[in-house]
């Protein structure tokens, strides 16, 4: 059976092994913590790559410093991945919003290490759009699939996706809240396109949002602007598409724009 034909899965032990590779603190969680959660509850392991610290992820550096928003990112990100019971975390340390402009090769050469290390069943990250249209996570997503071709694994690659439903309901709010960066974004996936759909039970949506408040500089926005009830909601459902069935299908995102 072909990977564009390949049922969607919705069991997460059919995972195994689960590698996250992610841009900043808070893109994990976001997109894939009800995943996580529930494969460590399953008693799966799960490693988290992370990038950057997200040290310029402010709207105030006046308040938040580079260096001071960096450790207090380092720690939260911490306290968010032992709520979701992730306790094996490599940071990549490079500079927010300029890891289009880090030498590629040898980050590719580490993560492909990372890969053949852990030897993961599954591996999740951006796809080439960046989920939000963010540079930085349109360059993680080309990293993390060439270390994946590179390392010769058999591990299943999932680009995170957003679907139809989410993209109709994100509508109602985007002015309000404007983390979609490029056009055409978010992508409205049609359900019958996904590899992986995963609606949390309410134990892990209850891990996500503990974990989600625990990264505190960058949530607590994004709580008070939609409340608790509507982040349930949209963000309840984590939903991925299979990286083999999508490539070269994916349209030039070349419209990144940093957020005003």
């Amino acid at each position: 059976m072909s990977a564009r034909t390949r049922p969607t899965l919705t069991d997460v032990s059919a995972l195994g092994v689960v590698l996250g590779v992610w841009a900043h603190p808070d893109d994990e969680t976001l997109l894939s913590g009800g995943l996580m959660a529930a494969a460590r509850d399953a008693g799966q392991r799960v490693v988290c790559v992370t990038a950057t610290l997200g040290e310029r992820g402010t709207s105030d550096p006046l308040r938040w410093p580079p260096d001071r928003l960096r450790r207090v990112r380092r720690q939260e990100l911490r306290a968010s991945l032992a709520a979701l019971g992730v306790d094996e975390h490599v940071s990549l340390e490079l500079p927010d919003g300029d890891c289009a402009r880090q030498p590629a090769e040898p980050i590719i050469d580490r993560l492909t290490h990372i890969i053949e290390t852990v030897r993961p069943d599954t591996i999740i990250t951006f796809g080439p759009d960046g989920m939000t249209g963010h540079e930085d996570h349109q360059t993680i997503s080309h990293w993390a699939t060439e270390a994946r071709e590179r390392s010769g694994t058999t591990a299943h690659l999932l680009y995170a996706t957003t679907t139809e439903e989410f993209a109709t309901q994100w509508s109602q709010v985007a002015g309000n809240f404007p983390v979609f960066l490029a056009d055409g974004l978010p992508l409205a996936t049609p359900l019958s396109q996904l590899a992986f759909r995963l609606g949390l039970s309410a134990h892990s949506m209850d891990q996500k949002m503990v974990a989600l408040r625990a990264q505190a500089t960058q949530m607590t926005p994004l709580l008070d602007a939609l409340g608790e009830d509507l982040v349930r909601q949209y963000w309840s459902v984590e939903t991925f598409v299979s990286a083999d069935a999508a490539r070269g299908e994916s349209a030039q995102w070349g419209t990144w724009r940093v957020a005003a």
